[in-house]
């Protein structure tokens, strides 16, 4: 493989077979046959349906379409229409979410650009870009879109765009030289253009050497339809919840329907008790609440302005324990801004006004005269950097008008690679002023001396030029300001190293973009919840050392490391050191995604941002990828699991934060609907081994399992977020979803549940009440809700939080109580449901020993409150 960057002009004109004419219409044809068009291949795509009917295939959507089937059979079909739908539902939800991929690499086709502009049999054409073939020589002028990967062979003034490929927030100057670093990483390969990347001053001439999958932009493409993603930690749990669930009720209904058997009770009795059982633990409302729990947070989140894409994200967010955040725009704001100035041998952090005298009204007159700001309806537009030292200097009160009305301009060297420098002349009264602003190397070299307070000063260029490293150290842009008084007319043009000699240096200005007011608390807000952010950029290791040095991101023995330092590293040398990095600078599509594997290895969930085509594969393979609203690309977004519509690194932690707060709330839906199901199960199964009958008739169990799961179990959704949500560590992606004690409480209160249901049993029969039945049907409801309550919270209690802090589970616990109050009082559905009307007193004591649920649940959490208990899982 070539190196083009390394070699010269003529030897790649030689190595690609062609001249300064161009090729011929005759060999593009032959070479187009050699290597196809320039574009990238579409693959055949799926059919929806097929999509559609892999969703079936997960083991906890299995067990629930046999819940379905066996409701139906046991003559429940309201059960199996609930199922059915809750399954479709998410089905769909997963057939949406495989179209992503696809979408991605549509998204890149959808970035070549469609025309050309070519040099075939000597003369300039226009063609489709696809029709561009390796040794085409291509013209580009500002506002085209680079169709291949080109090595240039002329330029003038050319500067390119290449953020959405590089992820360098300037557009980056071109020329022609072959460079000598044979590790540059595409942001510094200075003598290429990259397929896609936009032209944005300027106009060059470039040969192509590369098309369709070998442009950087196609690998990319392939990368990105490789890369597999990765299950969510959500997904993973659910996925072993359901297949140990499956196992379980299998075992229990075996054991409950021999035990009926062993008691003399009929067959076709316990056949369909055990079926009802089974029905009644698989939790049927759980895809509900989970997806109904991540559409709310989705909801929630869009206020913070995070679009999420694909719904396991939310809660995905609750599981990172790594932030890799791109610094341009998201952890920056985007724009450069003056932030120091010096002059005289002081250093300032605001430009002093007119009124402060020389030098350092001097320096506000250069500022904004050697400028070539605009204003556009009514807002001022140019050059980032140019933008900046204006805005500085407008805000100082150097109105650009008014002094160009006292030194108008008459003419200007504009700024070129070679001088480093742009230079503009204003008439005087007495002739003329020329005004230099560039690179302080190259600026101070050309002065003689300084301006302070009293004229003109004593000048060590040795000492102000430390200066100026000193802050490009810190992470600045320095650019020099100087000017030169001219007592004759002198001509642009022809007499530039004329003019630009014998300067006198008016100051250095310190440019930056600079931190997001709020995100240095963020970044503490993470460091507090136990998860690491790190930055990856294209901008250069010391800029990016000194923003994260600001945001807090650097600390104590964390290090930066370029992507030509990754490069040199095997995977052994690379493993032992990225916990310790905080900064990726200069790194490669690869590198990200490298580093992101990397992560993943050492057991770390990764959220990564991006907002480049670079950056695709990687927010593909993260955990969650997180791509940019406002300057993000397509083919980001696509693969992106959600979007930051304000680009701000605070959305990620809000986020985190929702994530949180729906992982637990799932878990308190889990908890909660496990321990009722096992407090059924303790009933069935006990009541035969006592001497007692069947507590229960089939139609019970499956009206408890309708009332107690559902309205109940989806006001879980609205609970607020546990105290100290982001105090604690994030949890581990591995950990089971039974963990921190939830296995023992679903074992000993769904214990309690059934001793108490028993005990009321046998208190009824022991008084010979007819209505027994119905005192264990209530006193297994309403020991559920009583239960729902006691778990609205994993350690603080009830009456502190308040019963109207969650006013949809309050309305769910009260229209439940109705509900089973009508079954109970209704004459029409006594016989539906083998009820009796129950006297007040014993409705009262139902309630009663009902409610020692939600005492001894209480006493629990003061246990864990004072962490006596669950302390390791």
């Amino acid at each position: 493989m070539t190196d083009w960057h390394l070699i010269g002009a003529a030897e790649t004109l030689q190595r690609l077979r062609t001249s300064e004419a161009g090729l011929s219409n005759a060999e593009a044809r032959q070479r187009q046959e050699q290597h196809g068009p320039n574009a990238l291949p579409e693959t055949r795509r799926r059919s929806p349906a097929i999509m559609f009917l892999r969703q079936f295939t997960d083991f906890m959507i299995v067990i629930l379409l046999v819940a379905a089937l066996i409701s139906g059979f046991v003559g429940e079909p309201q059960d199996t229409i609930a199922i059915l739908v809750i399954v479709v539902l998410n089905a769909i939800f997963g057939t949406v979410q495989e179209f992503r991929a696809e979408r991605a690499v549509a998204a890149l086709r959808a970035m070549s650009a469609p025309k050309a502009m070519v040099i075939r049999d000597g003369a300039p054409v226009t063609l489709e870009s696809s029709e561009l073939v390796p040794g085409d020589l291509v013209l580009l002028e500002a506002g085209y879109m680079i169709p291949a990967d080109v090595r240039l062979l002329e330029t003038q003034e050319l500067q390119i765009d290449e953020s959405a490929l590089t992820g360098e927030s300037h557009p980056v100057e071109k020329q022609t030289a072959p460079l000598v670093d044979t590790d540059a990483p595409i942001g510094d390969r200075s003598n290429c253009a990259y397929k896609s990347s936009t032209v944005t001053r300027g106009r060059g001439r470039g040969l192509v050497y590369a098309t369709g999958l070998k442009t950087e932009i196609g690998s990319i493409a392939e990368l990105l339809r490789n890369e597999a993603g990765v299950k969510t930690p959500l997904q993973v749990r659910m996925t072993r919840f359901g297949r140990y669930l499956g196992l379980a009720v299998l075992a229990i209904c075996v054991v409950v329907f021999i035990a009926g058997l062993m008691q003399g009770q009929p067959v076709m009795l316990m056949f369909l008790t055990a079926v009802s059982l089974a029905v009644a633990a698989i939790p049927e409302a759980l895809p509900a609440v989970v997806t109904i729990s991540l559409a709310f947070g989705a909801r929630k989140l869009i206020r913070h302005n995070a679009l999420v894409r694909n719904l396991p994200a939310v809660e995905t967010l609750g599981s990172v324990t790594y932030i890799c955040a791109d610094k341009t725009g998201t952890l920056t704001q985007n724009r450069m801004t003056a932030e120091q100035f010096f002059a005289a041998g002081e250093v300032r952090d605001t430009l002093p006004g007119p009124e402060a005298g020389p030098p350092w009204s001097e320096l506000g007159c250069a500022m904004v005269l050697n400028n070539d700001v605009s204003q556009i309806d009514g807002r001022q537009a140019g050059e980032p950097t140019e933008l900046a030292i204006f805005e500085a200097g407008d805000r100082a009160g150097y109105d650009k008008a008014v002094l160009e009305q006292g030194l108008p301009r008459v003419s200007v060297i504009p700024f070129d690679s070679r001088r480093k420098q742009m230079t503009t002349l204003h008439r005087t009264d007495g002739g003329r002023v020329a005004y230099v602003k560039g690179a302080p190397e190259r600026v101070l070299q050309q002065c003689t001396a300084a301006l302070g307070a009293d004229g003109q000063a004593p000048f060590d260029p040795d000492a102000v030029l430390a200066r100026a490293n000193q802050l490009a150290g810190e992470g600045y842009r320095v650019l020099a300001m100087a000017r030169r008084i001219l007592d004759e007319r002198s001509g642009a043009e022809t007499e530039a190293e004329e003019i630009e000699r014998t300067l006198t240096f008016l100051g250095l200005v310190a440019l930056i973009d600079p931190p997001r007011e709020e995100v240095p608390q963020a970044v503490a807000d993470c460091l507090t919840a136990g998860i690491t952010p790190v930055m990856i950029t294209g901008d250069h290791p010391g800029t990016a050392q000194a923003i994260a040095t600001r945001l807090g991101i650097m600390k104590g023995d964390s290090r930066v490391l370029t992507g030509a330092e990754l490069e040199r590293l095997d995977d052994e040398s690379f493993s032992g050191m990225v916990e310790s990095v905080r900064v990726y600078a200069r790194v490669s599509p690869e590198q990200k995604l490298r580093i992101v594997k990397e992560l993943q290895a050492r057991n770390e969930f990764v959220a990564m941002t991006g907002d480049g085509v670079n950056d695709a594969p990687a927010l593909k393979r993260a955990g969650i990828g997180v791509a940019m609203g406002k300057k993000g690309t397509d083919v980001a977004r696509e693969a992106a699991d959600m979007v930051l519509l304000d680009d701000n690194f605070t959305t990620i932690v809000h986020a985190v934060r929702a994530g949180r707060r729906i992982y637990d709330n799932i878990r308190k839906f889990i908890k909660y609907t496990m321990t009722s199901n096992s407090g059924e199960i303790w009933t069935l199964f006990l009541a035969p081994f006592l001497g007692l009958p069947i507590p229960l008739l089939p139609i019970h169990i499956l009206w408890i399992n309708l009332v107690t799961d559902g309205l109940p179990g989806l006001a879980f959704t609205a609970e607020p977020a546990e105290p100290g949500l982001m105090r604690r560590p994030p949890r581990p992606p591995g950990e089971s979803i039974f963990a921190h004690g939830m296995w023992q409480h679903m074992i000993w209160v769904g214990l309690l549940i059934g001793c108490l249901s028993i005990v009321s049993q046998a208190w009824a029969i022991s008084r010979d009440a007819a209505y027994w039945q119905t005192v264990v049907f209530s006193v297994l409801t309403f020991s559920q809700l009583f239960h729902a309550l006691a778990v609205r919270s994993e350690s603080a209690s009830l009456f502190k939080l308040g019963l109207a802090s969650n006013l949809p589970m309050l309305g769910a616990v009260l229209f439940t109580f109705g509900l089973q109050s009508m079954v109970i009082y209704v004459p029409a559905l006594n016989p539906v449901f083998h009820t009796q009307p129950l006297p007040l007193t014993d409705l009262i004591a139902c309630l009663l020993i009902s409610s020692l649920v939600l005492f001894a649940v209480e006493t629990e959490k003061w246990l864990v409150r004072r962490k006596i208990i669950y302390q390791n899982g």
